[in-house]
């Protein structure tokens, strides 16, 4: 029985190296999600979220399956999915060729693939931070 111990000890050894080598949170396919959501982290959604989407200075992907009804901020945004809200990236917004966003845009730069739909204004401050360009022409 000694070596019990030994085989419990390690398996949670494994799970805490595995959660420490994962770069990225994740919105499955089959969950949906209601509310206001705020990452410290990398976040990938291929699932249905509605409300607000906070990841600060990380990148949020929208995956091709997702749609998203909620306002989204973020340093980078990758769009393949729907997205329907305002969308703030501070450094860039790529939408993928199967990609849409009905709703304002705000981001320093704006990568569109052919394909992708935009319904709604777009500023895009050329490089600039769009944090600067939105503060100060208030």
């Amino acid at each position: 029985m000694p070596s019990e111990p030994n085989s419990r000890s390690a398996a949670p050894a494994a799970d805490a190296s595995l959660l420490e080598r994962r770069m990225t949170a994740w919105v499955g396919k089959s969950l949906k999600i209601q509310g206001h959501v705020v990452s410290e982290e990398d976040l990938t959604i291929d699932g249905d979220v509605e409300g607000t989407i906070v990841v600060g200075d990380h990148t949020l992907t929208v995956g091709s399956g997702a749609t998203v009804k909620a306002d989204l901020t973020a340093r980078t945004i990758t769009v393949s999915g729907t997205v329907i809200g305002k969308v703030r990236a501070h450094e860039l917004l790529v939408l993928g060729e199967t990609g849409s966003v009905i709703g304002a845009i705000v981001a320093a730069r704006l990568r569109m693939a052919d394909g992708a739909v935009v319904e709604g204004p777009v500023e895009a401050a050329g490089g600039r931070s769009a944090t600067a360009s939105t503060d100060a022409s208030r």
